[in-house]
């Protein structure tokens, strides 16, 4: 999937189907001249339902028709028949999609399993025919309920990325390059900050035709909890993953003080996502000999295990799925 093709934000308009009017049909047919009332009910009108789909990844397929309307129910008829439903919209989304309303942000629900539909908007119920209406004081009523206004409304559709594992650092710490190495994911890469814009996902494949999905997060900067940089436009993609992967290179100036700034902006955006598993990756490793290895691993940060790999040189990687597995099982 190409950057310009992931969506993860969008607004959209809906409007359920009203309900159809109730029939004040009389029945009659030869030889019964006042057949009494037999007017049918009216249909529902249609529903707008949510419905999850895995094998989406994207609200790309939402940029360009953001208005959604169900049909109408159908009148009631004579007989008592009742009006045909409203014909259904169904909107798919990728799993993790969160549904907000647009006025107040609440968030009404998630989708995070295949196949799983919501109703946003129900249609509106049709009305009763005059049969309904019938009693003994009055035989021939004239009158049917009409149909109940379907609801309308704005809301937002934001994609929070379902993934085993997410990949946290700041920019240029070889996020890109490690998900393009060990995935079949083709991210941009290049030696400027901020190369990745959107996060990309990739599928790492393990022993016994066995995998796990990664993915690859904007680079986070300190204030990045209160937006600077790329801001809560990616922050929230990490809270689904299960196990957060912090990049760090070889050739930073302090990897504890790194290692300490993104465990703050990640803090500050949702504390529960220190709850979450960690592991601690050094980038870049080819450039050190063992003298200097040893020297890193005695200012490792505390409390958190710590893997040396190479994306270019293809060293720690094997060791690194290994772990990344034991810890996700």
């Amino acid at each position: 999937m190409t950057e310009g093709n992931f969506v993860d934000y969008i607004k959209i308009y809906a409007s359920s189907g009203k309900g159809g009017r109730g029939s004040t049909h009389l029945h009659r047919e030869k030889y019964i001249a006042k057949g009494g009332p037999d007017g049918g009910d009216g249909g529902r009108g249609g529903h707008v339902i949510i419905k999850g789909d895995k094998n989406m990844w994207t609200l790309f397929h939402l940029k360009y028709q953001r208005h959604f309307k169900a049909t109408h129910g159908g009148d009631g008829g004579s007989s008592r028949s009742t009006g045909a439903d409203g014909e259904n919209v169904i909107i798919p989304v990728p799993l993790g999609t969160i549904i907000r309303d647009a006025d107040s942000d609440a968030i009404l629900f998630e989708i995070t399993e295949d196949q799983e539909e919501i109703i946003l908007l129900e249609g509106g119920k049709g009305g009763r025919g005059n049969w309904h209406f019938k009693t003994a004081t009055n035989q021939t009523p004239r009158y049917a309920q009409p149909g109940i206004d379907g609801q309308e409304g704005w809301f937002r559709i934001e994609l929070k990325i379902l993934a085993d594992v997410g990949l946290v650092g700041f920019p240029n710490a070889g996020k890109s390059t490690l998900l393009s190495v060990i995935t079949a994911a083709k991210p941009k890469i290049a030696d400027y900050a901020f190369t990745t814009l959107k996060p990309n996902l990739g599928i790492v494949n393990y022993r016994n035709q066995q995998s796990f999905v990664m993915a690859d997060i904007p680079g986070i900067i300190e204030g990045a909890a209160e937006g600077k940089g790329l801001g809560h436009y990616f922050l929230r993609h990490i809270e689904r993953n299960s196990v957060l992967l912090f990049l760090i290179p070889a050739d930073s100036d302090d990897i504890k003080k790194e290692y300490a700034i993104l465990l703050n902006e990640l803090r500050k955006h949702n504390t529960e996502l220190l709850d979450k598993s960690r592991l601690l990756a050094i980038s870049k490793s080819d450039m050190l000999d063992d003298e200097l290895k040893a020297e890193i691993t005695n200012d490792l940060p505390n409390g958190v295990e710590t893997i040396f790999i190479s994306s270019v040189a293809q060293q720690g990687l094997q060791e690194l799925k290994d772990k990344l597995w034991q810890i996700l099982n």
